[in-house]
């Protein structure tokens, strides 16, 4: 096989190709994580899976071509409890979504690839990928894997996003509706809800961070909203996307250009 022609998308290559790949030295898969849940009444179910799906598939044109590195099919359907109760909401239990991590990932062990990056854009589900993957690491000593939240670590998000955005706009709010504007413009309604606490947060207490509470998004909006969409704009959609490409771009060819951890 011609390692220089290896497509980095794992479902078209055949069985020998895979194993030809998962065989060379610092073999890393990738499975992208997002969710089907309610993002507002102006956003589609997808979005967490949309944006995954769009950044990987962007930074993956940009790595060099012989490098053993692919992803799979992105996991549309993630855990996503808080968002019940608002339609068309799909969510997995925690029990099935770390059954399935362990079922797959061992596979990918088997077959002999060195690293697994689970690439997550839904943040409700970010401390269930990082316990998976403990437990996945546990029965794949020879695999090390990499649960990611791909909005951490972003540097220069702050200067693109107020304060106010980056602590209070949770869910379907500024970012979001702006980077949804610049991948998938025909999939954003016109609506701008702007929905944040009505409650006083007891203080040293937060929604998320260092002393969160497992809130539900009922418990916080109507609309599905945590935060403010009103501000949002193609232009800043563009420069969130370009700097979360650059991000995972460095990111990933600092990985593929190492040996660790297993120096």
């Amino acid at each position: 096989m011609n390692h220089k022609s290896i497509p980095n998308q794992y479902e078209y290559l055949s069985w020998t190709e895979i194993k030809s790949i998962a065989e060379m030295r610092r073999s890393t898969i990738i499975w992208p994580f997002g969710a089907i849940e309610q993002h507002g009444p102006h956003l589609p179910l997808a979005t967490d899976s949309i944006f995954v799906d769009e950044i990987v598939n962007q930074v993956l044109k940009l790595m060099p071509e012989d490098l053993p590195l692919m992803k799979i099919p992105t996991q549309f359907i993630g855990f996503s409890p808080e968002h019940l109760g608002f339609n068309g909401t799909l969510s997995l239990s925690s029990n099935t979504l770390i059954s399935m991590i362990l079922e797959v990932g061992k596979q990918f062990s088997d077959m002999g690839f060195k690293r697994l990056i689970l690439l997550n854009a839904h943040g409700g589900q970010i401390s269930l990928l990082s316990t998976s993957a403990r437990e996945l690491r546990k029965i794949t000593p020879n695999m090390h894997i990499f649960p990611c939240f791909i909005w951490n670590g972003v540097r220069g998000l702050d200067k693109l996003l107020t304060q106010s955005e980056i602590e209070n706009g949770l869910h379907a709010s500024l970012a979001e509706t702006s980077l949804m504007m610049a991948i998938k413009p025909e999939l954003v309604g016109p609506e701008r809800p702007f929905e944040y606490l009505s409650k006083n947060i007891p203080e040293g207490w937060s929604l998320e961070g260092s002393s969160p509470t497992a809130w539900m998004t009922a418990d916080l909006s109507k609309s599905g909203v945590v935060g403010d969409s009103r501000g949002a704009n193609k232009t800043l959609g563009n420069d969130l996307k370009k700097l979360l490409i650059k991000h995972w771009h460095s990111m990933l060819l600092s990985l593929m250009s190492s040996d660790w951890p297993n120096e």
